[in-house]
């Protein structure tokens, strides 16, 4: 098979294995009582080492400062979040987790992992440590291409 053909395999067959790992969290967000934008603003504020302005979420989930908004409301409302006033600029917004959130951050963290789980369960061990070996290599390359992963 010539080059362009298997790159073209590849490509559809990570786009289709990147869909289905999708509808397994979604799925897994719902009933947990999130839409997906909610879980995934989430998981990032959970990995975010100090509280960030809301245009640092807006940049890190690759949306719009205004797309935030309506998912910090939903999730502020839920208890998972609150804004503080930024003590360095007090016309910014910091958003912190609540302990609530917390929770909920560790949750989800499990939630993809048992996603992974399923969609990788035809692989030995030996098979997913070498995917992921590989997607780690792959991903390193490609992160100025989108920004960092998340």
């Amino acid at each position: 098979m010539d080059a362009g053909g298997e790159e073209e395999r590849l490509g559809a067959l990570f786009l289709r294995l990147a869909k289905s790992a999708h509808v397994l969290q979604r799925r897994g967000a719902g009933d947990l009582g999130l839409t997906p934008a909610q879980a995934r603003a989430l998981f990032v504020l959970g990995r975010c080492e100090t509280p960030p302005r809301m245009a640092e979420l807006a940049e890190r989930l690759h949306v719009v400062p205004r797309a935030v908004t309506p998912i910090v409301d939903a999730l502020e409302e839920a208890g998972l979040l609150r804004r503080e006033v930024d003590p360095g600029n007090r016309r910014s917004t910091l958003l912190e987790l609540t302990p609530e959130g917390r929770k909920m951050c560790k949750r989800l963290t499990e939630l993809r992992a048992r996603a992974a789980g399923e969609l990788f369960a035809p692989l030995t061990a030996e098979q997913r440590r070498t995917l992921l070996e590989l997607l780690e290599k792959v991903d390193q390359t490609s992160v100025g291409w989108y920004g960092a992963a998340n």
